[in-house]
């Protein structure tokens, strides 16, 4: 771990002082390789004791966290374990054995730096306590040494609901890895966000469950709040129940303990529509200081991650700041809330960092939450541009003139934006640009990525970057009761990173300027499998790729084409875009992977053909020339292979996880694609060759 913003040098360069001085500054106890070793401590497995498994993160090449949590209900505050490490999964060939404490405080969670390891090197660890009951054994990896030249390999997933889904992913992934080469071994996890979803439901409160799923009663609230038909943390004692609830599964809990975890939150771990501390219901937004302050405790809490706590010196507790929950009514420049509670609450907890993995992986982890400006779609002025026929659509160009606030046309917005045959009020030409980053965290994100001197610059972002848009204008005359409002193309969706179009450009022609190769994105909260170019603009604009780009399914959570399934009624006009139903067929075939692919004309050609080579055959070429796959109903992980020629992404996708699987596979396949890129030149223009290894992704190529 290298260039953290707050915590500095990696740990291959201190002594040993200095990496107590390091595992304090995170907030954690310290061990180091080759002390307490002639300590004898029993050990004999309790899970039951450990009820939420072990787990390790953010390993460098000499160090890793690790974690666990050792509840004691005898009145204690305190309470003291071993922490022991090993060579070899009989404990055998320890390297140390270090005494680490669980504080009621900190709901009884333990963080514990590990340094003076080997790089590129598999390690044991358990933990004990003072009767010599222990955890279950966890397995973790150091990374490679910055100058090592192998191959790395590792996974990337996001989005797991454990209230109406099923983490078989997992144990698919789990069951691979053990029989793989170990060269081919996957060296960590990245978890691109909503590892929990704080809005639960209640079995009695929807009976009839959510899609096809049914509702699992894994958490009960102490001191949430019911809204509609589900129920929202409203303290850490909440959060804390929500992520306990989620560590046992055994599918997840057996992932933890097999792989050394990076994770970075999304908006579930704080507040579905949450940005910055604020929540939104209802259309109105909601000064949430404390929950936000909550909901960082309880990920500092659960997670071995290497972010900065700057709220307090305790190596065992968060020390969250005092807030008060105010209303946020002014902004800077850059649209960050100036209420001095807000700032409080977004500073507790700082969790963009960097991750080096040998000669090849520069791994860039943004938070796409805590700073980001109000979403201008979010707002209730943008109910103008809602069209019950046109369902999702929104004109392209009016979310360009929104996301450019008053630095549109060089300075000189409009006052209006025509939709149809009316004049829309720009209510956003006053304010500052959109950013998702937010300007510091943004310097901080271009520096990285100017001074990395690995083959590939990879940037984990929770949300997706690659353009969703539909080619509406394109539709025949007569199919809808209107024309469509806009001058050219649709956006579908929004409100990520791909609709904050003069941030994502700024990016973009960064790279470019600074002559940037091996510029590759890994992303997740689509609920869906995309791969693509990453480029600044799409047709009639210039198309000028300057990366990769690339999401991944949901590990649970329902995806777009579930929702449609039982949401889109089969009279609507434009469901032929979206569903095609066929005869015999139990499921409505997904034609919204051709529309965001190819465009309306391919969906219309399947839907009176059913022949996917004719529907093909008649695809917008300007509508999409980014992308190369999309599967808006995908499930499961993807993983990433990197050397010094090629970028290599593979999409695992399973059958929809209703139920867990008994299988020790984690149940059957879907398909197996690769999509591979050779190491471009500055100037050169990448290139993405796609290869279908297993199954059959039907449409979504």
């Amino acid at each position: 771990m290298s260039n953290h913003p707050a915590l500095g040098a990696s740990t291959k360069k201190l002594s040993r002082r200095s990496f107590l001085t390091l595992a304090a500054a995170m907030g954690a106890s310290a061990a180091w390789s080759g002390t307490g070793l002639s300590l004898s401590v029993p050990w004999q497995e309790r899970r039951d004791l450990y009820p939420e498994g072990v787990g390790s993160g953010d390993p460098d090449s000499t160090s890793v966290l690790l974690w666990t949590r050792r509840p004691f209900d005898d009145g204690r505050a305190i309470g003291h374990l071993t922490v022991q490490v090993a060579e070899d999964e009989a404990f055998h060939r320890m390297v140390t054995s270090a005494p680490v404490s669980v504080a009621a405080a900190a709901d009884w969670t333990c963080r514990v730096l590990v340094g003076g390891l080997k790089p590129a090197r598999v390690y044991w660890y358990r933990f004990s306590d003072e009767s010599g009951f222990g955890s279950r054994i966890g397995r973790t990896i150091t990374a490679p040494a910055d100058d090592d030249p192998r191959p790395v390999r590792f996974a990337f997933v996001s989005c797991q609901n454990a209230n109406d889904g099923a983490m078989n992913a997992y144990r698919r992934m789990i069951y691979e890895d053990e029989r793989a080469a170990p060269a081919d071994q996957l060296g960590f996890v990245l978890h691109l966000g909503d590892f929990i979803y704080e809005l639960v439901w209640y079995p009695e409160d929807r009976p009839q469950g959510m899609y096809d799923r049914r509702i699992r009663d894994i958490v009960r609230y102490k001191n949430g709040q019911k809204i509609s038909d589900f129920h929202i943390p409203t303290t850490a004692d909440d959060y804390r129940a929500v992520y306990r609830a989620y560590l046992h599964d055994p599918d997840l809990q057996d992932a933890r303990a097999r792989f050394p975890f990076v994770t970075m939150w999304d908006n579930h771990e704080f507040s579905w529509m949450g940005w910055q501390s604020i929540e939104m219901f209802g259309g109105k937004s909601i000064p949430a200081q404390t929950r936000k302050v909550a909901a960082n405790q309880a990920w500092f809490e659960y997670h071995a991650a290497r972010v900065a706590k700057p709220s307090g010196p305790s190596l065992d507790t968060f020390d969250p700041p005092h807030v008060v929950d105010t209303p946020v009514q002014t902004f800077d420049d850059h649209g960050m809330g100036t209420e001095p509670n807000n700032l409080a609450a977004v500073r507790s907890l700082r969790g963009y960092r960097r991750l080096r993995w040998g000669r090849h992986v520069d791994l860039i982890i943004t938070d796409q939450r805590s700073y980001r400006s109000e979403e201008p779609t979010t707002r209730p002025e943008s109910d103008a541009f809602d069209s019950p026929e046109w369902g999702a659509f929104v004109p392209q160009e009016a979310l360009e003139i929104l996301d450019a606030g008053r630095t549109c046309n060089s300075g000189h917005p409009p006052d209006t934006i025509r939709y149809g045959d009316k004049e829309v009020p720009n209510y956003m030409k006053d304010r500052p640009a959109q950013t998702v980053l937010g300007a510091e965290q943004k310097a901080w994100f271009l520096d990285c990525l100017r001074n990395s001197k690995a083959t590939w610059k990879i940037w984990g972002n929770t949300l997706g970057t690659l353009d969703w848009r539909a080619d509406p204008q394109n539709l025949p005359s007569g199919l809808t009761s209107k024309p469509w409002p806009g001058v050219g193309y649709a956006i579908v969706g929004g409100g990520d990173s791909s609709t904050a179009f003069c941030e994502r450009a700024e990016i973009y022609d960064f790279v470019q300027k600074e002559g940037i190769a091996g510029f590759a994105t890994v992303a997740g909260d689509r609920h869906s499998f995309w791969a693509g170019l990453a480029a600044s603009t799409l047709p009639p604009r210039k198309f000028e790729p300057v990366g990769i780009a690339f999401i991944t399914g949901s590990i649970s959570a329902p995806g777009m084409v579930e929702a449609i399934e039982h949401n889109m009624p089969k009279d609507d006009p434009l469901r032929p875009l979206y569903l095609c139903d066929r005869p015999g067929e139990q499921k409505p075939v997904p034609t919204v992977n051709l529309l965001a692919h190819h465009g309306v004309r391919s969906c219309l050609e399947y839907q009176r053909t059913g022949d996917a080579a004719k529907a093909r055959a008649v695809s917008n070429p300007d509508v999409a020339p980014h992308l190369s796959f999309l599967d808006m109903g995908g499930h499961g992980y993807a993983t990433v292979k990197v050397s010094a020629e090629y970028f290599e992404t593979e999409f695992v996708c399973i059958p929809r996880p209703i139920e867990r699987s008994t299988r020790e596979d984690g149940g059957p396949l879907r398909y197996r694609v690769s999509h591979r890129a050779r190491l471009w030149r500055k100037g050169e223009r990448p290139k993405l060759e796609q290869h279908v290894l297993e199954g059959d992704p039907g449409l979504a190529v």
